[in-house]
């Protein structure tokens, strides 16, 4: 089973799922930006990997836009050589359109992630090569104002549908990958990896501190600090 099919599968189970207030919106990139996902996936998700990156969810100014996992758009058309035609959510909110890769914003936690890896291989065929990164959850959560809401912040009936379907998504996603390690990038993405692959005891999980803004240690020098986890969990770079 292909990323592609696993991720086809994906994106229809959750766009099935039913969110109440104060969730107000939802985008599901793997559905309007699928050309650009695809193409991400089919480039560099085809071969073994040796570590698996896993995030939350889409940012309203990343994924949401480019169909990539932490994607700027910035990094993921001029580093990562994407770039795709992205169509609109089916119910879109007002104040976070999605323009695809005509959009202007810059995703922090996106720039600094693919902003590493540029600085540290030099080429994405290089980082790709050792490495893959994917999202646990594809959809985006929009309150009625506009803001974010992550999974996390959802009533617990909402989080174990959706959990069902991505715990599923997320372990054939790395067993097709062949991953010996996969590293959540926050305790978010560690724990859905400890309970997708809790019967997996070849596959060590492990834990670096996220790139978002929102967190003051990331915002005090993240590369460093991240390198450091992924050596403490026996990644060499």
């Amino acid at each position: 089973m292909s990323l592609v099919t696993i991720d086809r599968e994906l994106a229809r189970e959750v766009d099935d799922l039913v969110f109440g207030p104060p969730v107000r919106h939802v985008y599901n990139p793997l559905i309007y930006a699928r050309a650009a996902h695809e193409q991400y996936l089919e480039r560099y998700g085809a071969d073994p990997k040796e570590v698996v990156l896993v995030g939350m969810n889409p940012g309203p100014w990343g994924m949401a836009q480019t169909g990539v996992p932490f994607g700027d758009v910035v990094l993921v058309r001029d580093w990562l050589g994407i770039d795709a035609p992205v169509e609109r959510p089916v119910d879109e909110h007002p104040k976070r359109p999605v323009t695809g890769f005509a959009c202007e914003r810059s995703e922090v936690s996106g720039s600094r992630l693919w902003g590493w890896a540029k600085k540290r291989f030099k080429t994405p065929e290089k980082f790709f090569s050792r490495f893959f990164v994917i999202n646990y959850c594809p959809l985006v959560f929009l309150e009625e104002s506009g803001r974010n809401r992550t999974p996390d912040k959802l009533p617990k009936d909402e989080k174990l549908m959706l959990q069902r379907i991505c715990d599923r998504a997320l372990r054939a996603s790395i067993l097709q990958l062949g991953a010996a390690r996969v590293i959540g990038v926050g305790v978010y993405g560690r724990d859905a990896a400890k309970r997708a692959l809790v019967d997996r005891d070849d596959i060590e999980i492990g834990c670096m501190l996220h790139p978002s803004p929102a967190s003051p240690k990331a915002n005090q020098g993240w590369e460093k600090l991240a390198e450091k986890d992924l050596r403490e969990a026996g990644i060499k770079l």
